[in-house]
């Protein structure tokens, strides 16, 4: 019975697809120095969804995919006019040079060096900015698993409320891209991070997730 339950449920979300990673654009947000943002990177910036909104709080943004269709559908999707710079780059080496006030990062760094690319964005921030990293991490433990447990539903109630409960087809452009299964425990994410960031904060969070936020001095 449980094997058809959860049958049911990669059914359903199947038909009712959503966007983890845009669900926590409000949160990134959030996090965001109040004063007007002087330049800004994205890393890994899919369709541009997320540099767009920060264009809103930055004089300019770099956006940085590895993906060229990727990143022609992002300049596609974007307004003349809005500053931001979309750039062919892989990452860390290839990162354009700061500094910057805000770098981002969401659903990139299981796919990267753990340590070398935090370094990387960590030279590139200016003093006083802010790294927000919204990462994957392998299910360990039993509050991961406990998390995972509470988002399946929840995911299918997200999926249906957002798509008004008609299924929808196909696939969004930012999850074209290839994919990798995170490597990394969220406790070897908070132990690799925080020797490399000093005073970071670390949250587990709900639809498999974990926040990382670090404030340069």
């Amino acid at each position: 019975m449980p094997s058809r339950v959860e049958d049911a449920l990669h059914r359903f979300n199947a038909a009712h697809p959503w966007d983890h990673n845009a669900h926590y654009h409000p949160w990134l947000l959030r996090q965001l120095p109040r004063r007007r943002l002087r330049a800004a990177l994205d890393v890994g910036c899919g369709s541009g969804d997320l540099a767009r909104l920060l264009a809103r709080r930055a004089e300019s943004v770099v956006a940085v995919d590895a993906e060229p269709r990727i990143l022609d559908r992002a300049r596609e999707l974007t307004d003349p006019g809005v500053p931001v710079s979309y750039v062919l780059a892989a990452a860390p080496d290839g990162l354009p040079a700061g500094p910057y006030d805000v770098i981002t990062c969401v659903a990139v760094l299981h796919h990267l060096p753990f340590a070398e690319t935090l370094t990387r964005l960590r030279s590139e921030l200016a003093p006083g900015g802010t790294l927000l990293v919204v990462g994957c991490a392998r299910a360990a433990g039993p509050v991961d698993h406990a998390l995972g447990l509470a988002a399946v539903p929840l995911n299918a109630l997200t999926g249906w409320v957002k798509t008004r409960g008609r299924p929808v087809t196909g696939r969004p452009v930012s999850m074209t891209a290839p994919t990798r299964e995170p490597g990394m425990t969220c406790d070897e994410v908070e132990r690799a991070a925080r020797r490399v960031l000093p005073g970071a904060r670390f949250r587990r969070r709900l639809f498999w997730r974990y926040t990382l936020v670090w404030r340069a001095p």
